[in-house]
């Protein structure tokens, strides 16, 4: 094959996947190894040989071994880049190879009885001394024979001063990078491991580049309106002394928009490609507001649209879509103060990308007793393998977002949500009303699987909420939900983007983890 990393290329989307598509110049010095922990549909370990500018690879589901009398079997699998060397990340559910993956061993190595390690590969017998900060000495891989057309080997240690008996590989489980374990990383999927510099330095964060402090600068510098370019866009801003959050101190338009401005790369893959339906408050979070879907005729011509084909007389005809940063420094500056994406994308609008839990609180449900509901929910979806993250609403809620592969109707995603949620609200029957009217729920909580429909919509991700100080819907991990100091207003505009840089965001795992539905017995 001309192109070793052809397979390799083409079983992966690089749009999706953080994986390294190949073209590092390999080193002329001694050859390395490594071998990553994986933890995708079944863990297993993956070991790779530096040969001829690429990694030559074997999956172990054991792991290797320092004990000589135990045999591993390896299946040899598709050449990867030299740069695969370092990769430490989390590959999206849904993607070839999904899961975590952190960096076990790695070293130098080098054929033993051969000149040609890739011909010897090709034999089906390669003999490897290896120096690694785990493994050491000399390991042999040898192809077996199979009649179903598998390319399984076997991999040994010989008896050398380097082997040790009953050594186990599940017993030494973290990188000899960064010293996470795999479930570290899982539970931080917005960072990678990229480079050889030292661990403080060497983690390298998969969020989109941050607004240039200079655009703030410019926008500090505006009077009470003017024109503000942000993102290569020409923006007039206006009012921008007017408070639109009361607190102490109240926040101003100017500081909402600095925060829209700041906050969008992360928020915008949420949001682009779906209709928008603007929550506003032109006249600040202590008045009424109103919701505004039609796109208005005055709007820039970039900003994002989309024309409904399904639209009757009277309803919204043209959405917006925020289709680039820009488009949501706009609708703050058009005084929405909300941010709801429609569930489906505009290419189907009738089917969902998105299954959503809406644990409502009732005037009798307590913090804990929301909490109670959400965990027992992070447990359910545990046990049925389903990708999901919740988040706080900047209010009094929790909501859980669960990624869908297309395909699903509404009436399937709300069926599916109604029956995990009937199975668990008979857990708790004293926290859960299903009654539709909140009058008649006696101030329990309801655990909402309504708002599987089309065009009804839950806030975005990172979106503030009109309230005093400025609340924010921030996604969250599985396990901040035992976090004591967690609160659903926790975070303002002020402080969510500390949080993001601190801890990333915990909702980028969704994105590209679409998946099935499974049945719940």
């Amino acid at each position: 094959m001309s192109d070793p990393l052809e397979v390799y290329r083409r079983k992966r989307d690089f749009t999706r996947t953080p994986e390294p598509a190949g073209g590092e110049t390999p080193d002329a010095g001694v050859a390395r190894f490594v071998v990553q922990r994986h933890r995708a549909s079944r863990l297993h370990y993956d070991l790779r040989f530096e040969v001829d500018g690429v990694l030559v690879s074997w999956a172990v589901p054991k792991g290797p071994t320092l004990d000589p009398s135990a045999r591993r079997l390896a299946m040899h699998v598709e050449d990867h880049p030299i740069e695969y060397l370092l990769f430490e990340g989390v590959i999206p559910s849904g993607e070839y190879g999904g899961g975590d993956v952190i960096v076990w061993d790695t070293g130098t190595w080098e054929p033993v009885k051969t000149d040609d390690p890739r011909a010897a590969v090709k034999a089906g017998e390669l003999h490897a001394e290896v120096h690694g900060e785990k493994l050491r000495g000399r390991f042999v891989l040898v192809r077996r024979e199979s009649d179903d057309g598998s390319d399984a080997w076997m991999l040994l240690h010989k008896h050398d001063p380097h082997a040790v008996d009953g050594w186990d590989a599940e017993d030494h489980p973290r990188s000899v990078l960064s010293g996470r374990t795999n479930d570290e990383v899982a539970a931080d999927p917005h960072r990678l491991w990229r480079s050889e510099a030292p661990a403080a330095e060497a983690s390298v964060s998969l969020l989109p580049d941050p607004l240039p402090d200079e655009a703030i600068d410019a926008l500090r510098g505006l009077g009470k309106q003017g024109t503000w370019e942000v993102f290569g866009r020409s923006l007039k801003v206006t009012n921008l002394d007017k408070v639109l959050f009361p607190g102490d101190p109240p926040v101003t338009k100017r500081e909402l928009l600095a925060y829209a401005a700041r906050v969008a790369p992360v928020a915008v893959p949420y949001l682009e490609g779906r209709a928008l339906n603007l929550h506003r408050y032109p006249d600040g979070a202590d008045s009424k507001g109103f919701w505004h879907k039609q796109r208005p005729a005055h709007a820039p011509d970039w900003l994002g649209e989309w024309d409904n084909p399904e639209a009757d007389d009277g309803e919204t005809t043209t959405y917006v879509v925020a289709d680039e940063p820009a488009a949501l420094v706009w609708a703050a500056n058009f005084g929405a103060l909300e941010w709801h994406p429609w569930t489906s994308r505009i290419e189907a609008p009738r089917e969902p990308t998105y299954a959503l839990i809406d644990l409502d609180p009732g005037e009798r449900t307590t913090w804990d007793d929301l909490l109670v509901l959400a965990r027992l929910h992070r447990t359910a979806l545990d046990h049925l393998g389903v990708t999901a993250r919740p988040k706080v609403t900047g209010r009094r809620g929790i909501q859980i977002w669960i990624p869908v592969v297309p395909g699903y109707s509404f009436d399937d995603t709300r069926v599916w949500v109604e029956t995990l949620s009937k199975t668990i609200g008979q857990v708790v029957p004293e926290l859960v009303s299903w009654k539709w009217e909140v009058k008649e729920r006696k101030g329990l909580a309801r655990l909402d699987y309504t708002q599987n429909a089309i065009n009804k919509t839950l806030v975005g991700p990172y979106s503030p909420r009109p309230a005093p100080g400025a609340p924010v819907s921030v996604p969250l991990t599985w396990d901040e939900l035992d976090d004591p100091d967690l609160r659903p207003d926790r975070w303002t505009v002020r402080s969510v983007l500390d949080r993001l840089e601190t801890k990333g965001d915990p909702f980028r795992v969704l994105l590209g983890a679409a998946q099935e539905l499974p049945e719940i017995s």
